[in-house]
Formats: C-alpha cells, structure tokens, sequence
C-alpha cells in the first residue's frame, strides 16, 4: 500500500513538472502562431487565468483526457494554438484512440495552416469515428482552402446532418452553399436553399447574415452592422460577401471584400483564411 502510494505520488509530481514545463512563463506572455504569405506574424493573446487554472486542474487529473481537452479549449481561447496542438498531441499519448482528440487537434493545426497535418488528423479521427460533427466541417474547410470544392461540399453534407446546434447548421449550409457554387454546381446549390430550415437564417452568427444575403433576403449594404466590429466577425462577413461578388464576376470588388478579411487581423478565422486563399488564386490569373 506504501509503495503504492509513492508510486502515485510520483506520478503527479511528474505530471506536475510536464505542465510547468509547457506553460508560458508569465500569465502575459505572448508567442508567435502564424506568418502570413505577407511577412506579417500573428501572435497568441495574453492569458487571463483560464490557461492557468486548467493546467492547474491536468496536474491534478494527469489521467483525464477530459482535462487535455479542457486545457488545449483554453489555450485556444487566448490563441496559443501551437500550445493547444501539444497538449492534444500528449492526450493522444494517453488516449491513442480518441477521436474528438484528433478532432481538435487537426482545427488546430488548420488555425497555424499546418493543413497536411490536419488533414492526417481529420482521416485518423473519422476512421475512429464517423460521428464527430467537428471533423466533417472542418475537413470541409480544408478541402475549400485546397480549391477542391467538390470534396468541400461532400463534407459539408456529411457534417450538416449531425450538427449539434442551429450555428453549426448555419456554418454547414453557408460553406456548402460556397462549396456548390464554387464547383459549378449551381442547381444543387439553390436546391440546398431550398431546403434549408427557416430556423438556420435566424441563427445568432455571422453565417446566417450570409445566408440572407445567398437568398437575396438583404443586399450588400446590409451585411454589415453597427455591432459588427470583432475581428472574426468583421473578416467571416467580408468573406462571404467576397465570395458572392466572385460569383457574380465582379472580381474587383470580391478582391477588395478579401484584402478587407485579412485586414480585420481575426486571422484564427476561417474566412480569413479562405480570402488568403482567394487572393493568392486571383493573383495567379
């Protein structure tokens, strides 16, 4: 029983020392995350306590796959998304097989554009376990970025019958939609209009702004408003906007929609990095 205990002992000690180890030095410090194409390196956010208290919480649970996921969920919250993909990477080392693992660590590599990394996590995880929503819509993400829209929509299907929650619908129909369009599938694409639920267009998100604009709801003028103001927001409206001018050819205006998202500076948003994506398309015509 003595032995026991001091093997326990020692074992939470040693848990101890690895989270120390990984955690920044200061509650402040910042690190570097991404560089952007344009030289520009973007930087993770100052941490509050929450990163703390959720190491604080892992050393005490050293076993709990439940605490990797809670500590990388408030990593990601203040963007320490390098950090984030550690800490899934030493919860795999505990739980090889857990698919929401591979879920979170593959968005956080595709958060630092480690897109083959993402991809391997997005594969892993869905041979685990098809289910898990996270993966089919940020696999479709990926597939986007890539320019393979046909995958991209295929995904997008795949996740929108199993998304938890009318903002996730919303996000699966909106980058669907894209998706249909983008790969000239423009029937499908205003079949999948039709059938969506009044419901995802009175989603509190920004995505269900952009569905009201695909079905002609409101007019560009309108995306926009006073509250629109947060990084994310402002770079996820200029997207879709962008993408809908591309759509109608007006490549001058969706260029500037795009130079706009990734002026916002919300550069963990996806639509940030779908206009990076863009702009490096139009600059190859």
């Amino acid at each position: 029983m003595r032995n026991a205990l001091r093997l326990r002992a020692a074992h939470a000690a040693l848990a101890t020392a690895l989270v120390a180890v990984a955690a920044p030095d200061r509650l402040d410090a910042q690190t570097d995350q991404y560089r952007s194409p344009a030289g520009v390196t973007y930087r993770s956010m100052p941490d509050t306590g929450a990163v703390a208290r959720a190491r604080q919480a892992l050393a005490a649970n050293p076993r709990s796959v439940d605490a990797y996921l809670a500590l990388g969920a408030a990593q990601s919250g203040v963007r320490q998304f390098r950090e984030a993909t550690e800490t899934y990477t030493r919860g795999l080392a505990l739980s090889p097989n857990n698919a929401l693992l591979y879920r979170w660590r593959g968005h956080r590599f595709l958060s630092v554009r480690e897109h083959d990394k993402a991809l391997a996590d997005f594969q892993r995880g869905m041979a685990i376990d098809s289910a898990v929503y996270g993966i089919w819509y940020h696999l479709g993400v990926l597939r986007f970025l890539k320019g393979e829209f046909d995958a991209a929509a295929a995904a997008f299907a795949r996740g929108r019958v199993i998304a938890p929650d009318p903002g996730e619908l919303a996000g699966s129909y909106d980058w669907g939609w894209m998706s249909l369009m983008r790969a000239g599938r423009r029937d499908d694409a205003r079949a999948l209009l039709a059938g969506m639920p009044d419901s995802v267009t009175r989603a509190p998100v920004a995505y269900s702004q952009r569905l009201r604009l695909y079905q002609g709801e409101i007019t560009p003028n309108a995306m926009f408003t006073p509250a629109d103001t947060a990084d994310v927001q402002v770079a996820t409206l200029a997207f879709g906007l962008g993408n809908w001018l591309l759509l109608r050819g007006d490549t001058t205006a969706a260029r500037a929609q795009y130079t706009r998202a990734v002026a916002s500076g919300g550069w963990p948003g996806f639509a940030f990095m779908a206009s990076e994506a863009e702009l490096a398309r139009l600059a190859r015509r």
